[in-house]
């Protein structure tokens, strides 16, 4: 069940508004959505059943490691046969598939596209300060907002199963992010835009919405964790001398050289990287020299594709940045609400505008490239990047983690604009909190049917793993 879809931002559809455009007053944008309860009944949101042509979870899987580099889809498949969870992480573009089908109100502010309970981390901002926010944005792109919270309520149910959860602690958590990201929605849909553009949650916010002491000692272990994520102190970790200069330290087959066809070709790449930065991070950076490039493996839906770290250093050795450049393709929710058009030229800068879009401070040395036919991304590798450890943690502290899940989920899609209309459809009660628990726990059950599907498919040889 669909209605037309409304790409927020602009009367035609365009990725800006234009200043000349009649802005549609708050309240006329409230009832819009309040009337969409109408056509798609928010209990609706409830429902899961694979449909009858739905295609072999395995064959979906192998189809998304078409154009990956084939010696890395092993590591990719033992990462997602691992547990559950691990499935559910490398299984976006599965999940975009199915959601293609289930009811939508048609609104579409920016969404992240792969918004599960992991996808939220620690970085630094561009004044070194340590925030909290969605941190992966290889997916995201214009679609429904309903997708993105489907995506994070089934997340924390899987994360619940897999840490010995009984169904009542998953049902509270899951029922706490949404609780979270509905009244988050509605009270941003009352400030002005400006206003929710510098909303951001610091780590005394934190602490004040997580009243489990576990999920403190957690959130300060994290913490600290992220501050010592930096490129100098990486720099005993990643490299070792050789000679007279330093290089990456290989470590195969997770940490390689280059591949033959790009190896010449990077370093004019990253050059060409500076002119899609702000001037000031553009010179500040033209002051390095790029020593050394390696292929490093990272997360588990970006395994086998290819991604870049370089080493650059200042005038003084200790001098020094790790960038890292990851191939940006398609998003998996572009087909469904484009069809077979592009509507980005390059998706590198699909990542880097739509990660600006939904974080409220994002890292400064954001910028994109292409080496050949491939496009990509860039961003500093050691940003104080980290996250809080899912494995082993209590009901309680998963209850709370996935309420400041939800409220930021909300305010990325609230700084694309939409605000007014997902809290109109949305209201006062808790009817989409019930609606999405009971689909979070069908489709958890469906996420564990198909990750046995793919154990199986590696135990009878379909699928290689590492």
């Amino acid at each position: 069940m669909h209605t037309p879809h409304t790409v927020l931002g602009s009367a035609d559809g365009a990725p800006y508004g234009s200043l000349l455009a009649r802005p549609v007053p708050r309240a006329e944008r409230w009832e819009t959505g309040r009337g969409l309860r109408e056509k798609v009944h928010r209990s609706s949101l409830a429902g899961w059943e694979p449909a009858s042509d739905r295609v072999d979870v395995v064959d979906q899987v192998q189809r998304l490691h078409e154009g990956r580099l084939s010696r890395l889809v092993p590591v990719r498949v033992a990462r997602m046969a691992a547990s559950p969870f691990g499935f559910l992480r490398g299984s976006a573009g599965v999940m975009a598939d199915d959601f293609a089908s289930l009811p939508s109100t048609g609104i579409w502010p920016v969404i992240c596209g792969d918004a599960h309970v992991g996808n939220i981390g620690f970085y630094g901002s561009p004044s070194r300060d340590l925030v909290l926010d969605l941190n992966d944005f290889d997916e995201a792109h214009p679609g429904p907002w309903e997708w993105d919270l489907r995506r994070l309520a089934a997340s924390i149910w899987v994360a619940g199963r897999s840490n010995g959860l009984g169904e009542g602690d998953c049902s509270a958590a899951t029922a706490g992010a949404v609780r979270a990201y509905r009244l988050h929605v509605r009270d941003l849909a009352h400030r002005p835009l400006m206003a929710r553009s510098f909303e951001h949650v610091d780590l005394d916010a934190l602490h004040d919405e997580a009243s489990d002491s576990s999920l403190h000692q957690e959130l300060d272990r994290a913490s600290r964790r992220a501050s010592r994520r930096t490129s100098d102190r990486a720099l005993p970790k990643l490299t070792e001398q050789r000679g007279a200069v330093r290089r990456i330290s290989l470590s195969p087959p997770l940490v390689t050289a280059p591949e033959d066809d790009d190896a010449d070709l990077l370093p004019a790449a990253l050059d060409r990287y500076l002119a899609t930065l702000p001037p000031h991070w553009a010179r500040m950076l033209g002051g390095y020299t790029l020593v050394d490039i390696a292929h490093k493996v990272v997360g588990v839906g970006s395994v086998g594709l290819r991604a870049y770290v370089a080493l650059l250093e200042g005038s003084d050795p200790d001098d020094v940045v790790f960038l890292q450049m990851k191939q940006a393709r398609r998003s998996v929710i572009a087909p469904h609400v484009h069809g077979d058009s592009a509507w980005h030229d390059h998706q590198g800068r699909r990542v880097v505008e739509y990660q600006q879009a939904l974080q409220t401070v994002s890292d400064p040395l954001l910028g994109w490239t292409s080496v050949g036919a491939n496009q990509y991304y860039v961003r500093q590798l050691r940003n104080m990047k980290g996250s809080v450890a899912l494995d082993g943690i209590g009901a309680s502290a998963l209850e709370d983690y996935a309420g400041i899940c939800g409220r930021l989920l909300a305010k990325g899609h609230a700084r694309t604009s939409g605000a007014s209309m997902i809290a109109g459809y949305l209201g006062s009660s808790d009817t989409v909190e019930q609606a999405l628990c009971t689909f979070a726990r069908r489709y958890a059950d469906q996420t564990e049917v198909d990750h046995a599907a793919l154990v199986a498919a590696v135990a009878h040889g379909r699928l290689p793993t590492a």
